[in-house]
């Protein structure tokens, strides 16, 4: 440590020291360089400057000091607003923590053991005693502060007052250092972790017994050769503590739904990534993301997809909720961050989906999304892509299954929704023949004129919102239907735990829906992975994390699609359940393609449309890219009519290598299957002629 300090500067240059930001995931103060102040009230104390972002991989780092491992508390925490300062000084706060070892500052040790007059068991800070930690205060002086600058909100200046674990005498008070501690738990950390809380208070939420869950800590203990931390030595007692805290927990803080929600807010500070409260001007938002939730997005957002699925619940929830998904290695959706807002949530997502990519790329730098998918094309596309540098398709999941959910239960001729589905599809892509959609709508419309429930349901929920899908499919490429399926499954894994009938009554409450995502559901997701990853708790899986439509496609054999490529009207496969029966799929290789399936039948994506979409992409049964013939034409336009000043011809082909690009991204989506191609080019009148379209040069 002595060798990382340089000379003694002055308060008033602290903000001339070096950004520190470690490439580790967690790191101590062993990992920074110190230098002392000199003068004022921090001076001879060793200072740091970090991204506030940071702090706490800071605290998780020191916290696991080999010698002394400790849980730092907070033990004084002050806040001020912008502007309450006309003049700060250069160390003045935003926020101020104090942090401090949780072996300390009071010292039991002598009254404990009866052999002190119990002069020293004041507590060094003046708070009084602490009911219930008596037994591991050991004098521990180890403490630093966090200030969040004033003047640089997004530094925080570390103060570390004192860096040693030491007591008043200057000896180790706990840790491997201290003799007195060898041998008992004092040796390490005082309390379980909070990686291990949540372990266990997942497993306590999915309904996991308190003898199962003992056993299976004993099991994994002794699988890496007895106790090591804190952690092993989880009693039975620890976990009744949980069960209790579960059992007296309540959503409802406060009788009134939005004071409840603050209290929420305050309380859970660690799960709360962005907060606005609703005012005349502005509309409630509340961006939650847990630790485990911001590990996910780490994991699998990387170099994979990610994507909304937005404004759920917007008929029964006080306001609706949208989430932020990833893909895992089974294909399954998995929420890494849960919107609940009052006003559309792309309207505003400039407020917040900055802040989540900067924080994402300080955990790590190298991260990077290949396709951010939107499933309603008034999303600000252009922030998106700023903020993440990556490719946006289009996923009209909530299309197809709105439309033929309707179709379904509005109309009884099989043959008759067959034809309807498929030209309802032609509607969102007229683009590509027409300047927009009239024409396509008006006939959709006078051809099925004697179906008026489903006409009904279309001219008021769809009709005055059509043109804006056929304009984002104009622009935006649509992916393939695969995530459609893991998408679809999440809806429904929410939908089954939030609107059962028993919670009928706390549909209005915004707490209830909180509480609800960030203990029983988050646990849900929890447990799946941790049993993928470990092999523990299988039979406990959710039956759908393990089903889902995407994952049971990848385990149908090619040999079982029957496909004519002359006449791609329809398809067929044989059932994995029972090789005598075979399923007809209408449509094949379209997001819009239909199966008479049982799962199908019920208006979802079932692995035989999404086995179908492979071959066809395997296969190249499909036509360009909507992107590809924009390209073409670009290019066919610039040749044919080359422009005379200088100045836009320079532009022009400026353009058409950024054309060039987009391109060349959308061709590696769609060699790893993730982009959709475009169906045939058919013409209602010409619904028999099914020609492949020609293949570009």
């Amino acid at each position: 440590m002595k060798s990382h300090e340089s000379k003694m500067p002055r308060m008033e240059d602290i903000l001339n020291l070096p950004v520190q930001d470690p490439p580790c995931v967690e790191f101590s103060a062993a990992n920074l360089k110190w230098v002392k102040v000199e003068g004022g009230r921090q001076g001879g104390d060793d200072i740091a400057l970090i991204p506030f972002a940071r702090v706490e991989e800071f605290v998780k780092g020191e916290s696991s000091n080999a010698e002394c491992p400790a849980s730092f508390r907070i033990e004084s925490r002050r806040k001020r607003s912008e502007g309450s300062i006309s003049k700060p000084r250069v160390d003045g706060y935003l926020e101020y923590t104090l942090y401090w070892c949780s072996y300390g500052p009071e010292d039991y040790r002598d009254s404990e053991s009866g052999n002190g007059d119990g002069s020293n068991v004041k507590p060094a800070t003046g708070k009084g005693s602490r009911p219930g930690r008596r037994h591991m205060m050991r004098g521990c002086l180890c403490h630093f502060t966090v200030k969040r600058l004033y003047t640089r909100p997004l530094l925080a200046l570390i103060i570390y007052n004192q860096r040693k674990h030491v007591d008043k005498t200057g000896a180790p008070c706990h840790g491997i250092l201290d003799r007195d501690a060898v041998g008992t738990r004092a040796m390490y950390a005082p309390r379980i972790s909070e990686d291990l809380r949540q372990k266990v208070m997942s497993m306590l939420y999915v309904g996991i017994s308190l003898d199962n869950i003992i056993q299976h800590h004993i099991e994994a203990v002794q699988g890496h050769g007895g106790p090591h931390n804190r952690d092993d030595f989880l009693t039975r007692n620890d976990v009744r503590n949980m069960e209790r805290v579960i059992r007296n927990s309540s959503h409802e803080l406060h009788v009134d739904d939005e004071c409840s929600v603050k209290m929420w807010v305050q309380r859970h500070h660690k799960h709360v990534f962005f907060f606005q409260d609703y005012s005349v001007s502005e509309p409630f938002i509340l961006v939650i993301q847990t630790d485990w939730q911001l590990q996910q997005m780490l994991h699998y957002g990387n170099n994979g997809l990610m994507s909304f699925h937005s404004t759920f619940g917007s008929k029964k929830l006080k306001y609706p909720l949208s989430t932020l998904l990833v893909f895992d290695s089974s294909h399954n959706a998995i929420p890494v961050a849960w919107i609940i807002t009052s006003s559309f949530v792309g309207q505003f997502v400039h407020k917040w989906i900055g802040l989540l990519a900067e924080r994402i790329r300080t955990k790590d730098p190298r991260w990077r999304l290949s396709a951010f998918l939107v499933d309603n094309p008034s999303f600000d596309i252009s922030t998106i892509r700023e903020n993440f540098q990556c490719r946006i398709l289009l996923c009209v999941w909530h299309v197809r299954r709105a439309w033929i959910k309707n179709l379904l239960k509005k109309c009884y001729n099989v043959e008759v929704q067959q034809e309807m589905f498929k030209q309802l599809s032609w509607i969102l892509y007229s683009s590509r023949s027409s300047p927009n959609s009239v024409d396509t709508i008006e006939e959709f419309m006078q051809v099925f004129v004697d179906q008026c429930a489903f006409m009904d349901y279309f001219k008021s929920q769809w009709l005055p919102h059509i043109e804006l899908w056929v304009t984002g499919i104009r622009s935006l490429p649509v992916t393939t239907p695969e995530p459609l399926a893991a998408i679809e499954t999440y809806h429904l894994r929410l939908k089954s735990k939030l609107f059962h009938e028993q919670n009928v009554n706390f549909w209005p409450r915004v707490d209830w829906l909180i509480h609800t995502l960030t203990t029983e559901f988050h646990s849900l997701y929890w447990l799946d992975q941790y049993s993928m990853e470990t092999g523990y708790f299988e039979n406990l899986r959710d039956d759908s994390f393990s089903t889902n439509a995407w994952s049971q496609a990848l385990h149908i054999p090619d040999v079982n699609v029957m496909l004519d490529e002359q006449n791609l009207q329809l398809a067929k496969i044989i059932s994995q359940a029972d090789r005598t029966l075979a399923y007809t799929i209408w449509n094949p290789g379209s997001e819009f393609s239909l199966c008479d399936c049982p799962w199908s039948r019920l208006g979802n994506v079932c692995e035989h449309v999404i086995k179908l979409a492979m071959v066809c992409k395997s296969r190249q049964v499909a036509r360009p890219l909507l992107a590809a013939q924009v390209y073409r034409q670009a290019l066919l336009s610039l040749l044919q009519n080359p422009p005379d000043d200088p100045l836009v011809l320079e532009y022009a082909i400026v353009h058409a290598t950024r054309l060039q690009q987009d391109i060349k991204g959308l061709e590696e989506l769609s060699n790893s299957g993730l982009l959709q191609p475009l169906p045939l080019e058919v013409n209602p009148h010409m619904a028999l002629n099914h020609q492949l379209f020609p293949r570009l040069p």
